[in-house]
């Protein structure tokens, strides 16, 4: 199976998003927009999901890229809305882990069912090796957010104790 132009160019423009992203969670827990690295990772998103439209074969390409595409545009401007600086960080913080489980998702199944060239590890999408990854990512979805919440919500609260004690004092 080769791939068009358009495909190289998903392929590449979007696989630095996975460093960036694991990169982003060893060191911040969290996808971190504010950075160099959360700003990288938005560019690879963006072309990653907007190059998916030409080359989608299945519908259900389209939706989870539109799916992924409203989950990254909301956590990185969940800062900008009008829903408390606090509740933000949270919306930000599930919007981002949901947008790299949907990355990774798609990218577990395409290399599985590619790779190796000419003898693919996976030639069904009921493979019970691809069903084990995909079902992995989904548990650590689900293991992870609210770890990412918690921590969140640990760092908020110690720096309003923080600032209340600050304020308190003078």
């Amino acid at each position: 199976m080769s791939i068009s132009p358009i495909g190289w160019l998903h392929t590449l423009g979007s696989l630095p998003a996975i460093p960036l992203a694991a990169y982003m969670l060893a060191k911040y827990g969290r996808i971190a927009p504010q950075t160099r690295a959360g700003r990288a990772y938005f560019g690879f998103m963006l072309l990653g999901v907007l190059t998916v439209y030409p080359i989608a074969k299945q519908p259900v390409s389209a939706i989870v890229a539109t799916v992924t595409l409203a989950t990254l545009l909301i956590g990185y401007g969940a800062s900008a809305l009008s829903v408390g600086r606090r509740l933000a960080g949270y919306v930000e913080t599930v919007a981002l882990s949901l947008s790299v489980f949907l990355l990774m998702v798609p990218t577990v199944s395409e290399t599985l069912r590619r790779l190796p060239a000419g003898d693919p590890l996976v030639k069904q999408m009921t493979d019970p090796l691809l069903l084990g990854v995909q079902g992995a990512l989904f548990l650590a979805l689900l293991v992870g957010v609210p770890l990412q919440l918690r921590a969140l919500y640990k760092r908020n609260a110690a720096a309003a104790q923080s600032a209340a004690s600050t304020t308190g004092s003078r």
